[in-house]
This record gives structure tokens, sequence and C-alpha cells, in this order.
């Protein structure tokens, strides 16, 4: 992995993203913990914008003045959505917020075929890039890991989204029960193949709560050992790096200047606003900095907004302290790494130079022409590690 800081264009100085949480989904993946449900008898979109809606307009006064740099429709799985529900929300939050003319509109999709022939309606109401969650290329995995597509479906998903968007990436999952270094260097090729610009590349992780949680503690799943996660790790690194996608993130890989700005926001400590339920937020008002979360479950999110203007039930002012400790663990994600100067600012007090020099002679940490301090490509394997090492 070659370390290299992001392009110079990828965000203005003080970025504010917005991100909407469409929490529904067809079915549960086995590994999946994020805020998603699962409705059979249909989900009332008209009634969901009015929510979407009310709760913009509440956030958007808590945050008056900004300029909405980039959106994000995350879930559950937000292609469920109607091209007109996006439409509606993107509208709202135009008329709330000011809007960069060079917004990025974000939206997660599944790369099934009924999803695919969205894209165009999508395109229309002004989303300009997609995140399509494909997770393997053979369909043995895919079904193990609980997808409802084909390695097919999600090529051809691909192809559209590249016929449609100028901007597009896809998410997969390595570090399968039973797969090689080599099995892996292959199907990640294959990849590459077919990304333009941006590829998310995810060990995966066995979450507390979740069937495949349950099935690893009965020994119905066996993960690689750790050995091997680090040679597929490795493998990742080298078949991007060798392709041009360079990682500018622990988990994501970029041509340069193609970086998701939205997910920047959040690593780079800049504000935004978590719109829809069990969505989360950073926002600055009169001087402090709060941190958001809403309802999670969707129906009570939906009363709430009703009733109140909006589904918060987490709006909690940060600490110095926690907001240093978050600028360090999100920022040390980067390959650019943290400023320090700007820590010592949010903290009251310097990094210990004591634990940098530790650090920086175990070979983990290194500073930058600039000044900035970032995790070295060895170390990050280890980046908790390293973090709360920095951090205590």
């Amino acid at each position: 992995m070659t370390l290299t800081n992001l392009s110079a264009t990828t965000l203005p100085a003080h970025a504010f993203g917005v991100y909407v949480h469409w929490p529904f989904c067809l079915s549960k993946c086995p590994y999946c913990d994020f805020n998603s449900h699962v409705r059979h008898g249909g989900i009332d979109q008209a009634r969901y914008v009015a929510g979407y809606l009310r709760e913009i307009e509440t956030m958007a006064a808590r945050t008056n003045g900004r300029t909405v740099s980039t959106i994000f429709f995350g879930g559950g799985t937000p292609s469920l959505m109607q091209p007109q529900t996006v439409a509606a929300i993107l509208d709202g939050i135009g008329k709330h917020w000011t809007v960069a003319p060079d917004v990025e509109v974000t939206l997660e999709a599944n790369p099934t075929s009924v999803e695919a022939e969205r894209f165009r309606g999508f395109r229309a109401a002004g989303v300009n890039r997609v995140s399509l969650g494909v997770q393997a290329l053979d369909d043995a995995s895919l079904k193990e890991l609980g997808r409802l597509h084909t390695a097919e479906e999600a090529l051809k998903a691909v192809a559209v989204a590249r016929s449609v968007f100028d901007r597009y990436s896809f998410d997969l999952i390595y570090a399968r029960p039973g797969q090689t270094p080599d099995a892996w260097a292959g199907e990640l090729r294959r990849a590459i193949a077919e990304a333009a610009e941006h590829l998310s590349l995810y060990q995966l992780t066995i979450e507390p709560d979740t069937p495949f949680f349950n099935l690893h503690r009965r020994g119905k799943i066996a993960t690689p050992d750790d050995d091997t996660a680090r040679d597929l790790y490795d493998t990742t690194q080298e078949v991007c790096d060798a392709a041009g996608l360079q990682a500018y993130e622990i988990s994501n890989h970029a041509r340069a200047g193609a970086e998701c700005r939205h997910n920047l926001v959040y690593w780079r400590g800049d504000e935004y606003a978590g719109i829809g339920p069990g969505a989360h937020g950073r926002i600055e008002q009169d001087g402090r900095r709060y941190a958001t979360a809403t309802e999670k479950r969707p129906e009570s999110w939906l009363m709430r907004v009703e009733a109140l203007g909006h589904g918060l039930v987490v709006d909690d002012v940060l600490t110095r302290e926690e907001r240093a400790d978050e600028y360090l663990l999100m920022g040390l994600r980067l390959a650019e790494g943290i400023d320090p100067q700007r820590y010592e600012v949010l903290s009251g007090r310097p990094l210990d130079e004591r634990r940098i020099a530790n650090l920086r002679a175990e070979g983990a940490v290194e500073t930058t022409p600039n000044g900035r301090l970032r995790v070295t490509q060895a170390a990050f394997p280890i980046l908790d590690a390293v973090v709360a090492d920095l951090a205590a």
C-alpha cells in the first residue's frame, strides 16, 4: 500500500455533509449489525418522506448558514426507495440549506436487476454517485453471506451504473471462511477490471447479535486465523496498489481525486447532519459540538418526528477530550493522518511526544513532510492498538 496524501480538491476546508438513513431491506444479512429492518407488509413512502422533510427542516434550523458539500443515502437499502422519494428528500435539503454546485450525492444500492432499473430515475433525481453492495464475485460466497443476488446480476448492475453515473463504487468482503490469498487476489483483480475509480474492501468481522456471531460461537463458521487474515490484507494492498487504486483509508481504495468525499467528512472530523431512523450526526451550535442520534425503530422514529419535528434520542454536548479522541480515532484511519496542532486545539494538550517516539521506533507511526502524524503501512492492521496508545 502506498500511503499518499489526498487530492487537494477533494473537499473544501470546512465541509458539511448530510447523511440520510433508509432503514429497510428485503432481508437481513447474517453478518450485518447495521440498523436495518424487513417489512413484508409494505412501506408508506409518502408518510416517511413527510417525516424526512420535517426532520431536515429541524436540523437545518440548528445549522443555519452551512453549505452542503456532500449527501449520502445509506441503509438499510436506499435503492428500495422510489426515485421520487429520493427527489423529494433532495429538494427538501436544497430548500433548507445552501447546496454546493459540485455537491457529491451518493446512494447505496443492492446490485439486483430490479434496482438497477431504477438507476436512471435516481440520476434524474439528483444522485451523481452510487455505491453497490456487491460483497463477493462468486455465487457460493454470496449465498453464504445471505445475499439475494448472483455474481452475474452484480456485474450487470455495475455495468448499468457505469452507463448512468460518472462516479460509482462497490464493496467487497474478504477474509471469508475458507478464503485463500490466491483466490482473493484473483477475485480482486476481476473486481478492479469493473471498478473505474473506487473500491471499499472490508474484512469480515463477526459482530455480536448477528446470526454469524451465534454460528461462529458454535463452531459452524471458521474465519481465517490471524496469519491468513494478515496475508489477505497484504494481498489487498499489493493488488490494488499495482492497479493504481491506492488506499486513502484503511478499507477504501481510489484513484487520485476519486475518494468518497462524504466519508472524508466523517474521517476528517467535519460536521454532518443525520436524518432518518438511527442516523448519527455531529453538528456545531453556539460554539459547542453536539453528538446526535435518532430513534432506531422506523415506526417509533416516524411518530417522534410527527410529534416533535425530529427523532432525536441522543443530543449530547461533547467534551474537549471526547472531540479530540474522535479526531484521533477517525483521522488516523486516513493515509493522510492527522494534524497534531488541531488535536492540541481540540483537547487543550499536545499528544505525548514520548508515546509518539516509542511508536515511531516500533515502525507504527511516521510524520509526513508537512507535519502530519499518520499510521504506517505495516501498522494499519493494528490501528486500534496504536490509537489506544496515543489516546492514553
